[in-house]
């Protein structure tokens, strides 16, 4: 019998202002949304994952949590890759929680978006 749960595919942030939030990502990811309303703008990202930014004074039901309890992470393929990154984001303005630095896992650093959102960039060091 086939799984009946499909894959999740899709992650969807609650904004104070999908306009604004979308010219946010549209300058972090380098390409354009797909879909741009006054409430709701929706990015396709390269590994099929889609990104929506979801209006948080519209959405339904009324959503109660609080944001920066979960992460959209990006893989990188090189641990050099995560500090030329950095200094790109750092460029445009992006504010931090967690500067470069090598964990257990690999070389990693957290960013947020406009509302709080925590944005992973990171490499896994080889074994």
């Amino acid at each position: 019998m086939a799984n009946p749960v499909p894959n999740p595919n899709f992650l969807i942030f609650h904004v104070d202002n999908p306009q604004q939030s979308g010219k946010f990502y549209t300058d972090l990811l380098g390409h354009e949304p797909v879909e741009s309303s006054p409430t709701f703008v929706m990015f396709a990202l390269g590994s099929g994952l889609m990104l929506g930014l979801w209006s948080k004074h519209t959405v339904e039901p009324a959503a109660a949590a609080a944001v920066g309890g979960a992460e959209l992470a990006f893989t990188l393929e090189n641990v050099p890759d995560v500090d030329a990154v950095f200094a790109a984001w750092k460029a445009k303005g992006l504010r931090f929680l967690q500067e470069p630095t090598t964990m257990d896992f690999g070389r990693t650093f957290v960013a947020v978006d406009p509302d709080g959102h925590r944005l992973r960039v990171f490499a896994l060091i080889e074994e």
